[in-house]
């Protein structure tokens, strides 16, 4: 460094500051690209070993996204740096083979944000319309994985997805929580002193219903098959808002009237990822199963026991009537742990003697983001 740079940065820290910056990011592309190239010749490797490779393992990432939280020191708190290695392994991944995954649509709902924050922006995401049609595709193999949502912390769980497992193959590979704020928006013509209805999906206005009472409690609440859906809407009239998130906002060009309008400050909605293989343990797992009962006294009880008997941590138990007339219902059970574990596995057999059917849904990472 001559003199006069070395002044100049006396005067200047600024200027220091930001060489320094400048290294460090020249030091950062270069080891995103060795890490590529890693992936790419992981690729080769994979397809030279002949058979169906495999290029996405849910369960390395989660452990990856892991270790980089357990190892992060700061200022980034840790998902905010577990998110920016979530992109650099979805751009890497993409090198190798890019994943397709099919989402409840259309553009623009939770639904798709979930799976970008389950996959990153290098996935290839495709709307389906319906939930049932996410499982098509994926039971078609035309995608490799499905996200659809299951539960919402307000208005709890999502019947069509529970009751669509029922009768499906597909293995549950994954989890993603999303933290959901729902805005009130409407468009360039909209005349806001004139608004008669609203738009959105019955799950939102539902978790919106105590915000809308209270400030528009003339309007019309019409539901629609997706908040993206009512972003749309809205965009050619005159008269309407909708309810809806971010990524609809953005991309119908709508204007936010109210902001965060849930009723709920903790509000958010957990999907799940399906696919058509099972996924090995990743050291932290959830394993979810369907189970079906004949209606005697003390069935729930005795299903339960054996939970309890081995300590497992339940996390969650649904009941949702059965179609059949051979039993009256089925508990929908998640449950900390993965079914090769070895407690799990007498767990399993003792539900198993005492039930009518059980059905294994998936073992698979606890969400790490």
């Amino acid at each position: 460094m001559s003199e006069a740079d070395k002044g100049a940065e006396q005067s200047n820290p600024l200027v220091g500051l930001r060489d320094r910056i400048d290294e460090l990011d020249t030091n950062i592309l270069q080891l995103i690209s060795e890490r590529a190239r890693l992936a790419q010749e992981v690729a080769r490797v994979k397809l030279a070993a002949g058979g169906d490779a495999v290029f996405y393992r849910p369960e390395r990432e989660a452990q990856v996204l892991r270790a980089i939280m357990e190892k992060n020191i700061g200022p980034l708190d840790d998902e905010e740096m577990a998110r920016l290695f979530r992109e650099i392994m979805s751009a890497c991944l993409a090198l190798e083979k890019p994943v397709r995954v099919a989402y409840l649509g259309p553009e623009g709902t939770f639904t798709q944000q979930a799976a970008l924050k389950h996959f990153g922006h290098s996935a290839v995401c495709v709307p389906m319309s319906a939930i049932d049609e996410v499982f098509r595709e994926v039971e078609a193999g035309a995608v490799n994985y499905g996200v659809v949502p299951v539960e919402n912390s307000s208005e709890g769980v999502v019947t069509h997805t529970l009751d669509t497992f029922m009768n499906s193959s597909l293995q549950i590979c994954g989890e993603v929580v999303l933290r959901i704020h729902h805005h009130l928006l409407c468009g360039e013509n909209t005349r806001q002193d004139k608004i008669t209805r609203v738009y959105s999906h019955a799950q939102s206005l539902a978790q919106c219903r105590k915000w809308l009472d209270a400030h528009w409690p003339m309007v019309e609440k019409v539901a629609v098959s997706s908040n993206a859906e009512a972003a749309r809407r809205v965009k050619s009239e005159w008269n309407s808002a909708a309810i809806a998130g971010d990524m609809a906002a953005e991309l119908y060009g709508l204007t936010k009237i109210a902001e965060k309008i849930e009723d709920e400050p903790d509000n958010s909605t957990r999907f799940l990822i399906i696919g058509n293989d099972s996924v090995p343990a990743s050291g932290t797992d959830k394993t979810s199963l369907v189970v079906a009962m004949r209606n005697k006294p003390g069935s729930l009880h005795r299903l339960l026991a054996p939970f309890h008997c081995y300590d497992i941590d339940l996390t969650r138990i649904e009941t949702r009537p059965a179609r059949s007339g051979v039993w009256n219902y089925v508990f929908f059970i998640d449950f900390s742990g993965h079914k090769d574990d070895p407690k799990v596995q007498y767990v399993l057999r003792e539900v198993e003697s005492l039930a009518a059917e059980l059905k294994v849904l998936g073992s698979y990472p606890k969400g790490v983001l």
